[in-house]
């Protein structure tokens, strides 16, 4: 007991008297009609038997509670939009009158100040579509244009003109104008083998140089190899270089006729080669008789090379040959003497004002003799012309002579020289038989040719070759065209 008189409470007394069942609870005070039961009661009784089945109407968008993601409606008219402070670039809100004035009793009923207005997420749509926004829209961007490529439109683009074989004459050739059979080759002899075509081309001093070498119709369609061989090479620097171009034809159905036609060029070639200092000084001081006879010199050399392979193959000299023709021409550009040598037929022409001129040097004919006869061989018994008599004549009939067991060997092949002096527009042409015969034979080819190669720009390489494609019906050999054009 206290001082007082009052007993102590129990240890436990505190916890009766705060949870015991007569205790009143400590929340706030109880409203009549605010349990959960009344209040569906309520919503039970406001709802009409009528409308039982119709969809509750949707209470006023002004006094619907709202979340803190949507946005506010418009101000009343006549009650300004006040903006929001921007809570990211271009997105700006509107608070109306009424929201504000709620904000702030509010703010006032809790004792605080009224704070700043709702800042407006960056993802709430703006509360009116009608205001215009904070920054104008930009200007739609145009439409860019196509990318440019630098290949041509091949759709839009009119075809390239290519250049075409055709042929002159009162008729189509009798073979195809393209490669049909290939030649046989041999696994361990492909170094011999030798292409269908080859084109080469080049520019010095005032001339333009191009060469083309083509297995013929014939030799196309039964897959024979091209008998003609065609080399150029360019020996020296400078003014004082040296070009040579040669052409070589092989014999006649001749089993090794391209190999011997490209030993010819290879031999030419490099005795040239190894004289062009000598032979360039020669060409620009315009010496033709140091020419001709060194020329013919080289030239005898690299045909005794090829007499000495049909030796070791065990052939006749004539299976084993070429005929070998070739040009000069110097790199200077004060220079325009072009100088051709060699040994065999074929053409050499100048184009000059629109006519063509056949340059082909003058060889006597085989069975011509000029010269007095030889003593003591098929000449007659006569009278020297000191009335001395050589032989008598007794009527007995001379027996052969025992020293002479063959027939003696026809002549060789005369040597073909000449140099001349190009004037500017000159196109001069060099070339093998299949392309000669043709030009001197066909007037059609040779006018056509003219109309080609008279203007003064030359044809590219392709152009080239399709000009040297220029068939005529009844030629059909490998052609070979080597060809300077004058600037």
């Amino acid at each position: 007991m206290s001082q007082q008189g009052e007993r102590p409470p129990a240890e436990d007394d505190w916890w009766n008297r705060l949870y015991e069942e007569s205790a009143p609870d400590t929340g706030p005070a109880a409203t009549g009609g605010d349990t959960l039961d009344d209040r569906f009661d309520s919503a039970s009784d406001a709802v009409s038997s009528d409308d039982a089945g119709a969809p509750p109407k949707p209470i006023s968008d002004e006094r619907r509670p709202r979340a803190w993601w949507e946005a506010y409606p418009k101000a009343s008219q006549g009650t300004p939009n006040t903006p929001d402070t921007p809570n990211a670039p271009g997105v700006q809100g509107t608070l109306d009158a009424a929201d504000r004035q709620t904000a702030s009793g509010s703010a006032n009923a809790s004792g605080r100040p009224p704070g700043p207005p709702r800042q407006r997420a960056p993802w709430e749509p703006p509360d009116a579509p009608d205001r215009p926004p904070a920054f104008p829209p930009a200007p739609p961007r145009p439409a860019a244009p196509p990318a440019q490529s630098s290949a041509p439109d091949l759709e839009s683009a009119p075809a390239p003109s290519r250049p075409r074989v055709a042929h002159v004459g009162d008729g189509p050739p009798t073979y195809d104008a393209e490669p049909t059979a290939l030649p046989p080759a041999q696994p361990q002899e492909l170094d011999e083998f030798v292409a269908d075509t080859v084109l080469d081309g080049a520019r010095y001093g005032t001339y333009t140089l191009r060469a083309a070498s083509i297995r013929g119709d014939s030799a196309r369609y039964r897959g024979q190899p091209r008998r003609d061989a065609l080399l150029t090479a360019r020996f020296g620097t400078g003014e004082a270089a040296l070009v040579l171009v040669a052409v070589a034809s092989g014999a006649r159905a001749a089993e090794g006729a391209h190999l011997a036609a490209a030993d010819a060029c290879r031999w030419i070639g490099g005795a040239v080669g190894r004289s062009h200092a000598r032979l360039s000084e020669d060409i620009r001081a315009g010496r033709r008789g140091d020419l001709k006879s060194g020329l013919n010199r080289l030239t005898d050399r690299s045909l005794g090379k090829l007499r000495a392979s049909a030796a070791e193959l065990g052939v006749e000299p004539e299976e084993y040959t070429a005929d070998l023709r070739c040009l000069l021409l110097s790199a200077d550009p004060e220079c325009r003497t072009r100088v051709f040598f060699g040994v065999g037929p074929g053409g050499l022409f100048r184009l000059r004002d629109g006519a063509w001129q056949d340059l082909e040097p003058a060889v006597p004919e085989p069975a011509a003799v000029t010269g007095a006869p030889v003593v003591g061989f098929g000449s007659p018994p006569a009278e020297t012309p000191e009335g001395d008599r050589l032989t008598m004549d007794l009527g007995v009939a001379t027996p052969p002579s025992p020293y002479i067991e063959a027939p003696p060997p026809p002549p060789a092949e005369a040597f073909r020289f000449r140099a001349s002096v190009a004037r500017p527009g000159d196109t001069l042409l060099l070339c093998s038989t299949g392309l000669a015969e043709p030009l001197r034979g066909e007037p059609a080819l040779a006018e056509e040719l003219a109309g080609r190669w008279a203007p003064s720009e030359p044809p590219g390489l392709a152009a080239f070759l399709a000009d040297t494609q220029l068939r005529v019906k009844g030629y059909a050999d490998d052609r070979t065209a080597v060809a300077v054009w004058e600037a």
